[in-house]
């Protein structure tokens, strides 16, 4: 799992400021970081399929976000995805 100086990295990354969490960007950013732990956690655990489930909630929330941000400021969308290496 992320650790608590990653999540404060992260918010510092792509926040307005250090105590910037609620912000959609930095919200997509840590769903991104956790889905990549997941994702890495099935490399050599297959069969875990209730943390599965969990990672597609997480990749759900994630577009949901993500749908969110491109309705309201498009160029902030393609900036973020391109900063996170997301596909599109």
């Amino acid at each position: 799992m992320l650790t608590l100086e990653d999540k404060k990295e992260i918010v510092k990354k792509f926040g307005k400021d250090e105590n910037d969490t609620g912000s959609t960007r930095v919200q997509i950013a840590l769903l991104t970081s956790r889905i990549i732990y997941l994702t890495e956690h099935f490399q050599t655990h297959k069969h875990d399929h209730h943390s599965r489930r969990g990672l597609m909630k997480l990749v759900g929330s994630r577009r949901d976000l993500l749908n969110y941000l491109k309705r309201k400021n498009v160029s902030a969308y393609r900036a973020l995805i391109k900063e996170l290496g997301l596909r599109k």
